[in-house]
């Protein structure tokens, strides 16, 4: 038994108030720009257009470890995108995503900039364009893109399920946060097992399938997104845990991370990126002090 009142539903539903919770602001049941914004371009191949969520951190630790592998040709801008601001709904940013979604990619290396929208596509795009971080052909290609799909697939339980009812709702109720609770740790054990018998989630190569998964699942297990660890006894999930150290101890993990990111210590927010040195000279930490003279 609960304390949760049932509701019934109307023959037709109605979006007449926002329905509560952190981002009801920003959340409508219509698509398209609410006003003209044109988006900044800058000098470098790769224009990306983000925020330092799980899914903006995936294309940043992309781009940064092609950098790392040598790939010039991934050089790029990282502009940042305030959702809560509404940053996403501006004519600019929906003509290159019109589900206003970050993240957002242009890629201005060819004839025609080529516009890729959806953080697995990004990735996918990416590996293709510069043949790595994904396996060529056969089935080692294959299994990547089972676990990359994986997440696009399973992410939403974690995110607008389990995360939503969890930290953002603006009242907790029983029901939903169980159902998700549920679901979400069964994923982890799915995770979990795969990782028992592979060092990477699809075998024994870093690949894309890896970057998609750990801002989302490793962050979890670790304590970093929806301060749920405790509740969901993500420290069973020892594989997890393995595997989620040895990503985050990259450099280029690290670098990505950083990117785009608004919250937490000001050494380890870059809220744009446009060179390799902002990463010493750009983070918050530095700007502060002038910002507020």
């Amino acid at each position: 038994m609960t304390d949760e009142k049932a509701w019934t539903p109307p023959k037709v539903w109605v979006w007449n108030k926002e329905s509560g919770g952190q981002f009801a602001s920003i959340n409508r049941p219509i698509a398209g720009a609410t006003h003209e914004k044109e988006l900044p371009v800058g000098k470098h191949p790769m224009q990306l257009y983000s925020l330092a969520t799980p899914n903006g951190v995936k294309a940043t630790v992309m781009l940064e470890e092609l950098l790392a592998a040598g790939h010039a040709g991934a050089e790029y801008d990282a502009w940042l995108i305030s959702i809560q601001d509404g940053d996403q709904f501006g004519s600019g940013f929906t003509a290159i995503n019109p589900n206003s979604k970050i993240p957002a990619l242009v890629d201005r290396s060819g004839p025609a900039p080529v516009r890729v929208f959806e953080s697995g596509s990004i990735l996918l795009h990416l590996a293709d364009k510069f043949g790595a971080f994904i396996p060529a052909a056969g089935p080692a290609r294959t299994e990547t893109l089972n676990w990359l799909f994986w997440q696009m697939g399973s992410a939403p339980y974690l995110g607008g399920g389990f995360g939503h009812f969890y930290a953002y709702a603006p009242e907790k109720f029983e029901y939903p946060i169980n159902r998700f609770a549920m679901e979400v740790k069964r994923q982890l054990d799915v995770l979990d097992r795969q990782l028992g018998a592979h060092r990477f989630v699809a075998g024994d190569e870093y690949t894309i399938a890896d970057m998609a998964i750990f801002p989302w699942y490793g962050a979890l297990a670790a304590g970093m997104v929806y301060g749920a660890a405790e509740f969901l006894s993500t420290h069973e999930y020892e594989n997890v845990l393995r595997w989620t150290a040895e990503i985050y101890a990259r450099p280029a993990v690290k670098r990505g991370a950083m990117v785009n990111r608004r919250w937490g210590d000001l050494s380890g927010q870059l809220h744009e990126r446009h060179d390799a040195s902002d990463f010493e000279t750009k983070t918050q930490d530095r700007l502060a002090p002038a910002e507020n003279a």
